[in-house]
């Protein structure tokens, strides 16, 4: 049986015209950075494609720095970012993050308070996932030039919240303070121009849009100033060293294209087959709760792409086991350390208790998605959550029983 994937988030299968220009650009030889003519052409290659891409998220090309994906193209706008502007004014040590951000952005963060001397600020959000902009402000103005760099995400990848991402970087500007944005999740069905957005920099990566892992991109500013984390050859600005994979470059941005091309009529189809979801889940398993926005109400605020659902009495990766083996991929959108299930950290900023964020399941929309999918969903959903709810009670059951005495 072909599994019915429902985990576009996490990542999306490539699209035939995408692999066929991957597979072509593969087929060439020569290093962007030589001077004979395969490494003439190597270059064009990459040029052209990111003429290509910027052209995409209106931005222009110099302001394209290609990574190796999202989680890099993140490290160098906060890492990059603080040690720049700490390097010139050593009173900007504040580092402020939403709450909700990815791991990408969060665990950097975290990193240089832990060893870089930062001292860092999280912004809170309220429950449906959105930035409080109120606290935002009054950070900017009681701190402003004590801060090195904001980062909020465009569109979280848990709950589909899409942030005010034009109003957050207003406030920034105000006060001298550059906002960075993963608009990773955000792209596939957002309408993103990084010039109208007011944003310094930007984070993308490919395989979130139908094209390969390893590859994505940091869109900064010019005056959006970057200490250099990896050191060699000088090449993407001089800010990212390392050989520029051509053939990656040109998938990237066939898959951009495509997307944004497609995207306005893809969005509709995607936030309708979103809707059935919702209402299928809500008629079928009463107790679910949506969390983030609710697009009944605020259609606007919630990614075309996300479902995410909490189940009360379930653990979210018994109900992803279950419906994998009735042949559904979802993903529950938690972090798992040591083999030990968490409370996902956005739906506990959301306010939403740890007993109850774990029985949280996300299913996310792309390209390939169908009706047929969600209705075979909507088969089995009811009875997994019967056989998780029961594992739940099995398992509690045996914490309760009293441990054997060794003698």
């Amino acid at each position: 049986m072909t599994p019915v994937y429902l985990d576009h988030a996490a990542t999306t299968p490539m699209s035939p015209a995408v692999l066929a220009a991957y597979v072509d650009a593969l087929g060439q030889t020569g290093n962007p950075s030589s001077l004979h003519s395969a490494g003439r052409a190597a270059r064009r290659l990459v040029e052209e494609s990111r003429e290509q891409i910027a052209a995409a998220v209106g931005a222009v090309p110099s302001e394209v720095i290609f990574t190796a994906g999202g989680t890099e193209a993140d490290n160098l706008a906060i890492k990059g970012a603080y040690w720049a502007r700490n390097a010139t004014d050593v009173h900007r040590r504040r580092i402020l993050v939403s709450a909700v951000e990815h791991h990408a952005v969060l665990d950097p963060a975290f990193w240089m308070a832990a060893h870089a001397g930062a001292e860092l600020v999280l912004v809170p959000v309220d429950e449906s996932g959105r930035v409080d902009l109120g606290a935002l402000r009054e950070e900017f103005e009681a701190h402003g030039d004590q801060i090195a760099v904001c980062s909020v995400m465009w569109a979280n990848n848990e709950v589909g919240t899409v942030q005010p991402v034009r109003d957050i970087a207003a406030l920034g500007r105000r006060v001298g303070v550059p906002v960075h944005s993963d608009a990773v999740q955000a792209v596939a069905s957002e309408q993103v121009d990084f010039a109208a957005s007011g944003l310094g920099a930007m984070s993308l990566t490919a395989h979130k849009l139908g094209g390969p892992v390893g590859v994505g991109a940091l869109v900064a500013r010019r005056d959006f100033d970057v200490a250099t984390l990896i050191s060699g050859g000088g090449q993407e600005r001089g800010v990212r060293s390392g050989t520029v994979d051509a053939a990656a470059v040109r998938a990237f941005a066939v898959a951009l294209t495509e997307t944004v091309e497609r995207r306005r009529t893809e969005a509709a189809r995607l936030a309708a087959l979103r809707d059935e979801l919702i209402a299928g889940v809500r008629q079928l398993v009463p107790a679910a709760v949506l969390r983030g926005p609710d697009p009944v109400g605020d259609p606007a605020g919630r990614l075309a792409t996300n479902v995410h659902f909490t189940f009360a009495g379930c653990e979210g990766d018994s109900l992803l086991y279950v419906l994998d083996s009735a042949g559904v991929c979802a993903s529950t959108g938690s972090a798992c350390q040591a083999g030990v299930p968490q409370a996902s950290h956005v739906l506990v900023a959301m306010g939403i208790p740890e007993v109850e964020a774990r029985g949280a399941l996300r299913f996310s929309f792309g390209a390939q998605s169908t009706q047929e999918d969600v209705r075979t969903l909507l088969e089995v959903l009811p009875r997994a959550v019967e056989r998780a709810r029961a594992a739940g009670v099995a398992t509690a059951g045996r914490s309760e029983q009293p441990e054997a005495v060794s003698r």
